[in-house]
């Protein structure tokens, strides 16, 4: 596995870069824009492909990279399902698998740091995001933070996992790279409580300010999404009732670009073609599935995906590989699901 730890000195953030192979599809965690380019430059040099940018939770001392990553790379922005952060390509909950070629992460809710926090496994190691750091835990005084739901997502979730665990944290202020499960149970002195009420109370005393960069990033990192008003004013967007009417229509082929696991979970529009997002150059380039389809029987393609985001990229690409017809569900199937019969 190819796997890299990078450090933004100014917010003590670690993202993480893994990928299963040279070549392959890549996955990063918690990237920070000011480092953008390194990481694009890095992706490049260990010949990668992007596919998903994820954030543990709705960061408060940097802003996040996933908006940018997402604009250069095409890739899928990932968050909790809890997050108030506008748009996002995929939201996740507690149970899922986070999936790329190659890798399987585990999905964990852990609230208390925040209410969105999220941690994500491998067999060998889990990513913490702010819920336990290294000889430390994440803060519980904003955003929605509670010191008692930290207790739980730490001492019945996270310490539940096997004590040789390596534990990679978003954040390490005093040049800490990696710690196990054992060794945060035995010495991190915040977790030699005797009950809830004692970690809460030792979180209530710790009175630090707020980040410098809260103010700014917070609202910044609340407001991801693509600007899908564009792409309608292009006039390559339906509604959800506009592609309600188009079911069924022999002019008309609706293309799902989830994955199987979210179709599982959300449903499925009856009679859509599924064509995953990170096939879709192949799908819509010449000789692919979806470019012989829309060019041999002239049919409409119409693209949707969770929430529009991952659609409105498509219909881009698709217009740009020649399919003029081309549209998305504007809104994906959240829209869908506002105004279809129960």
């Amino acid at each position: 596995m190819i796997f890299r730890q990078l450090f933004d000195s100014t917010s003590s953030t670690y993202t993480y870069l893994l990928a299963s192979r040279p070549g392959g599809e890549a996955l990063i965690i918690d990237p920070v824009l000011e480092r953008v380019e390194r990481y694009l430059r890095l992706i490049e040099e260990l010949d990668l492909k992007l596919v998903k940018a994820v954030d543990t939770h709705v960061h408060a001392d940097h802003i996040t990279g996933l908006g940018a990553l997402r604009d250069h790379t095409k890739c899928i922005t990932v968050m909790g399902e809890q997050s108030g952060v506008d748009v996002v390509s995929m939201r996740v909950s507690d149970g899922d698998r986070l999936s790329i070629e190659g890798i399987s992460l585990g999905v964990i809710y852990t609230p208390g740091h925040t209410d969105d926090s999220y941690s994500f496994t491998l067999p060998d190691r889990v990513f913490t995001g702010d819920t336990l750091l290294i000889r430390g835990t994440g803060r519980t005084d904003f955003q929605n933070g509670d010191a008692r739901a930290q207790y739980d997502s730490i001492f019945n979730r996270l310490l539940k996992l096997p004590d040789e665990t390596l534990v990679f944290p978003a954040h390490d202020y005093k040049g800490d790279t990696v710690s196990t499960i054992g060794e945060e149970r035995r010495h991190n002195p915040r977790l030699q409580v005797r009950s809830v009420e004692e970690y809460a109370a030792l979180m209530a005393g710790l009175n630090l300010p707020n980040p410098k960069m809260m103010d700014v990033a917070v609202p910044a990192n609340l407001r991801q999404g693509l600007h899908q008003e564009e792409v309608a004013r292009r006039g390559w967007a339906v509604t959800a009732e506009q592609a309600r009417a188009l079911v069924g229509q022999p002019g008309a082929v609706l293309i799902d670009l989830r994955e199987k696991s979210e179709r599982e979970r959300h449903g499925c529009i009856p009679g859509a073609l599924h064509a995953p997002y990170p096939d879709l150059a192949e799908n819509i380039g010449a000789g692919g599935v979806l470019h012989e389809l829309a060019t041999a029987t002239g049919k409409r393609l119409v693209f949707f995906c969770a929430f529009g985001e991952r659609s409105a990229m498509a219909v881009q690409a698709a217009q740009d590989a020649g399919l003029g017809q081309a549209v998305h569900l504007e809104g994906g199937m959240a829209a869908w699901k506002k105004i279809a019969p129960a």
